[in-house]
């Protein structure tokens, strides 16, 4: 018996040790890239490379231009690599891909910049999220996390593979016109955390996530799309800020890196040489020095940043010459496949490079499921990308809201003994706060015009006023859309009685109200943003968010009080006086 046993064990161990070892994903990865790579003639090498636009906005006409022509043109001749998803209806751009996926002899990596969801480009059809400088006000990360989940969700339902987001720079630049509201802040350790967890919400739902905009595009002044931005700091003052972020989220394993279009002299002092054609910046700082050797797009080669210096194919040849892999939006397909042909017998370029990128871009592709991409159904399209948003919305003003001044004692939380007056700025019809305000606590409203003292004189007969500043604009250089006169009529306010200046909009727009006694920051201005501010005026809601940067001397990164379980949180009907 125990012969027989022993030998039954002896066969099991050597059938288990003869069995070959289970094959990964990457294995298969590999395997597949490595028979596309038999079927692709050179030129299709070269092509694979390469993400182009589908729309865009004409600027005559302020309407969506399809490029359907050009697009099923460059997929048929060329073979393409992916295509960049713009402006445009839901469904008209589900019928697109899957046109051009079934006309793809190789499929196509599809990919949006989808930073606050597909609503950031589907204007039309889909709501936007709040963007990553709310996030950036909320103090529990694991809201990033679901938040990604969710833009994830999106993606795929849309036949979307690559979401270029999280945003990493570290802006640190009040006047920055291109990330400003679009990156977690200032502090090089949230923005990390941030990031990472944005990323695994992505990742995790099978969409790549894509850091950006590396180095780091946080400190400057000018906007690449129009002008190549100058950044004069030493390695060593970008390593110990800006790369901080791209080190964290590359060694947390994040798909792909998109590289800025940036002059920066320690890195590469070659004149207006961008950091995006630069092999100091892309093989030498990042792959050596940073051990980064994922998947790296550039920003827009459209873009002015490198057009002005390296225009037509000349942009996109020297970005592959410094060691990129997929060129975004090249201006002129055909003469960068000539450029990089004439490059290679210059030996400029080998065909071992651009083999090895094609390579490494199928590898990517068969890892997020682009090997055999669904068609996708447009039955509730809308209906089903815009799941979840309301909640979301609800979910990060709860906890990003910031409570940055509360320095008049029981001017919190408004109650309906209150003698209230409501004094609405950048509109001129009631909204949600005027609304609630006045059903809810019987405040009086007012629109802030032309009749500054006679609305001065109204005021003082108020117990309190609160200051709701709305229709403000994104851009530093208009002062985000609020005119001198706003800023010296509420100084006025805030001298003659007690006030509440509430601010719907960006947070560098506080450096106008540095001295207001009692303020509030909502970051952004919508319906449910404007539900939950009120809420927490009338004590129903705690104040929980931080500011995600400095502003000035007397608002400083991190400041915001919380009223979780504070005397503050009162309910609008307590007794207690």
């Amino acid at each position: 018996m125990i012969h027989i046993f022993s030998q039954l064990l002896f066969a099991f161990f050597s059938f288990t040790q003869a069995a070959p070892p289970p094959v990964s994903q990457q294995q298969k990865a590999k395997l597949w890239a490595d028979s596309v790579m038999t079927t692709l003639s050179k030129d299709e090498k070269i092509a694979q490379l390469m993400i182009v636009r589908l729309s865009q906005i004409d600027s005559k006409t302020k309407k969506v231009v399809f490029f359907d022509e050009h697009v099923t043109n460059l997929i048929k001749k060329y073979n393409i690599g992916g295509l960049c998803l713009f402006q445009g209806a839901a469904v008209d751009q589900a019928n697109r891909i899957n046109t051009m996926q079934a006309l793809a002899k190789t499929p196509l990596m599809v990919c949006i910049d989808a930073e606050w969801g597909v609503g950031m480009r589907l204007t039309n059809d889909v709501a936007p999220l709040p963007k990553q400088m709310m996030l950036g006000a909320m103090r529990d990360s694991s809201v990033v996390y679901d938040y990604a989940s969710l833009v994830a969700k999106q993606c795929k339902r849309l036949g979307v593979q690559v979401n270029y987001a999280p945003v990493v720079d570290v802006n640190n630049n009040a006047n920055n016109p291109i990330i400003n509201d679009r990156s977690f802040g200032e502090d090089k350790y949230k923005v990390a955390r941030y990031g990472i967890a944005y990323m695994n919400g992505l990742q995790d739902n099978t969409v790549m996530a894509t850091a950006k905009h590396f180095p780091g595009h946080g400190d400057v002044a000018v906007d690449s799309h129009y002008d190549l931005p100058v950044i004069n700091k030493s390695l060593a003052e970008l390593d110990s800020l800006e790369l901080y972020p791209f080190r964290q989220i590359f060694n947390a394993g994040v798909g792909a890196v998109m590289v800025a279009h940036l002059y920066i002299p320690a890195i590469d002092a070659r004149r207006n040489r961008a950091t995006s054609l630069s092999a100091e910046n892309i093989d030498t700082l990042m792959r050596k020095k940073l051990g980064y050797q994922g998947l790296t797009f550039t920003d827009g080669l459209e873009m002015q940043g490198v057009q002005k210096y390296f225009p037509g194919g000349e942009a996109s040849l020297q970005s592959l010459i410094a060691g990129n892999d997929m060129l975004c939006l090249p201006t002129d397909v055909p003469g960068t496949i000539e450029k990089v042909k004439t490059a290679i017998k210059k030996k400029q370029l080998s065909w071992a490079d651009i083999e090895m990128h094609c390579h490494k871009v199928l590898v990517a592709k068969y890892m997020y499921g682009i090997n055999n991409p669904p068609k996708i159904s447009t039955e509730n399209l809308v209906e089903d990308l815009n799941t979840g948003i309301p909640e979301m919305k609800r979910r990060v003003a709860e906890e990003a809201i910031t409570l940055v001044r509360n320095m008049d004692e029981n001017i919190l939380p408004l109650r309906e003994s209150d003698k209230l007056a409501v004094v609405a700025f950048g509109i001129n019809k009631p909204n949600t706060v005027t609304d609630k305000l006045k059903t809810e606590l019987g405040a009086d409203v007012f629109f802030f015009e032309n009749n500054e003292a006679a609305l001065l004189k109204a005021l003082s007969n108020y117990k309190k006023v609160v200051l709701s500043l709305h229709g403000m604009s994104r851009s530093p250089a208009s002062n985000f859309g609020i005119s001198s006169k706003v800023v010296a009529f509420i100084q006025k306010v805030n001298n003659q009685q007690p006030a509440v200046l509430v601010v719907f909009g960006n947070a560098y727009a506080l450096k106008n109200f540095c001295d207001s006694r009692n303020t509030i920051l909502c970051y952004e201005d919508d319906a449910i943003i404007q539900e939950t501010a009120v809420q927490m005026l009338t004590g129903d809601l705690p104040f929980k968010g931080e500011l995600p940067v400095s502003v000035c001397d007397q608002l400083q990164f991190g400041t915001g009080i919380s009223t979780v379980n504070a005397d503050i949180n009162l309910k609008k009907n307590s007794k207690i006086q």
